[in-house]
């Protein structure tokens, strides 16, 4: 199916591009979160109406992601967790507890934002990558630890590395 984006999508493309996806990734995803347009005559006419409305809306997005990242440099997340004598938790770590660690702190990022390539099952200092848009994005550190003291000991061990 071909379509036209509304704003940037990471490994698909641009604003305004006309690039052709699965009919599901379409009709499930990118239409009904007003992503893309069908790639019709009449579509493409307003989306050229639009076009400098879009603009200036994904501008806003993009500073507002751009600006959320400033705030988040250097954040580090300590999440406190009961584990065996040999380091490994008694669960997991996923994104929704590092989420709302993050909201916790007083910053307003989405669950859909955390990026992890799996769940984290051992004490220890862990780099999180964050996706605030799909321009901008901002790495934080999470540290998993037992206990407030032990969560300092990380800390100081992963900075002196």
């Amino acid at each position: 199916m071909e379509i036209i984006l509304l704003e940037h999508v990471e490994k698909l493309g641009k604003m305004g591009d006309k690039v052709t996806v699965k009919t599901g990734y379409a009709r499930n995803y990118l239409l009904p979160q007003k992503k893309a347009l069908r790639a019709t005559e009449a579509n493409l006419a307003v989306y050229e109406k639009q076009k400098a409305a879009l603009e200036a809306h994904n501008k806003g997005l993009l500073d507002a992601a751009s600006a959320k990242a400033e705030a988040l440099k250097g954040f580090n997340a300590v999440l406190i967790r009961q584990a065996a004598e040999t380091g490994q938790l008694y669960g997991s770590v996923t994104i929704r507890d590092i989420a709302a660690a993050i909201k916790e702190a007083g910053f307003d990022v989405e669950r859909r934002c955390v990026y992890l390539e799996k769940p984290i099952k051992d004490l220890g200092v862990y780099e999180v990558k964050l996706n605030l848009h799909p321009e901008v994005s901002q790495t934080i550190l999470v540290n998993v630890a037992r206990t407030d003291d032990d969560a300092k000991k990380q800390a100081k061990a992963f900075s002196a590395e």
